[in-house]
């Protein structure tokens, strides 16, 4: 045997030698390099769209109503007097209760500022509108011009179902009355009138009285509450219902004048006494 066999070459002296082991038939063999993966913290690129796992943008709220609804929803909750006299209107509760934006907000709380029912201050926010006693009496004096016209026109214009509709109307009130529900007697109050005006058919006069009645069914007063009142407050209701029945158009325009007559009367005569007391109106409503 030669020494070539026996003797590593000359440039293999002094290196130490690597023994690779061979992995045995039961282990799998190493995965391929092929570079190092993407870290999993990076984003999606912009042509990624999200995945369903992802939450939703925070603070992103979606309206699901629209301007027209949400001025219609706050002008009704004034209209029946949720919304109190001087109360505080909130942009952003008013967004999340009403479910829209707060620009929305705030143009729905300009419109209320043009129909008389919010009070808007630079600076200091918006509220509902307080109307005066005297300005209360104002109103209704407006009033009975305008309902005693739409009495006239309903002793004109009413069908026979309407004017049955009218007589259940007051058929309600007066089974409210015989229950001492006051505060019963009342919405069936404001039904009534409602009916009349439909019947009517007059709709610039409707939408007059509509903002009218809006400042007032909020109005610190209600008269149905005073002494008395409840009882001559039906035995008008009843003049005017047969005048307009019976297609008297006369009777009827002088019964609603003579009804929101004596409402004006009383409305005056209780704020007078408040005044003379000192005190602050109590919660009363019209009838």
């Amino acid at each position: 045997m030669t020494d070539s066999t026996q003797r590593p070459p000359t440039a293999d002296r002094g290196r130490p030698r690597i023994v690779r082991q061979q992995p045995s038939a039961d282990e799998p063999p190493p995965p391929a390099d092929h570079g190092d993966p993407p870290t999993t913290s990076e984003p999606p690129t912009a042509s990624e769209p999200p995945t369903a796992s992802e939450p939703p943008t925070v603070g992103r709220r979606i309206a699901t109503r629209s301007a027209e609804e949400a001025y219609d929803q706050l002008r009704q909750e004034i209209y029946r007097g949720e919304l109190m006299p001087n109360e505080r209107l909130i942009e952003i509760e008013l967004a999340t209760r009403l479910q829209v934006s707060r620009a929305v907000v705030r143009t729905v709380l300009v419109r209320l500022g043009q129909d008389g029912l919010v009070v808007l201050t630079p600076n200091r926010g918006a509220h509902v509108r307080l109307v005066s006693e005297e300005e209360a009496v104002e109103i209704l004096q407006v009033r009975a011009v305008l309902e005693a016209l739409t009495a006239r026109q309903a002793a004109h214009n009413a069908t026979a179902r309407e004017i049955a509709a009218i007589r259940r109307a007051l058929a309600r009130m007066a089974r409210k009355l015989e229950q001492d529900d006051l505060l019963g007697y009342s919405e069936g109050n404001a039904k009534l009138h409602a009916a009349i005006i439909a019947a009517a058919r007059h709709e610039t006069a409707a939408r007059l009285i509509t903002g009218l009645r809006a400042q007032l069914v909020r109005f610190q007063y209600r008269t149905i509450l005073v002494p008395g009142r409840p009882g001559r407050s039906f035995e008008e209701h009843t003049a005017i219902v047969e005048a307009i029945a019976a297609r008297d158009p006369d009777a009827a325009e002088a019964a609603m004048r003579q009804h929101l007559g004596h409402v004006e009367s009383t409305l005056a005569n209780t704020a007078t006494a408040i005044r003379r007391r000192g005190g602050r109106p109590d919660s009363t409503r019209q009838g």
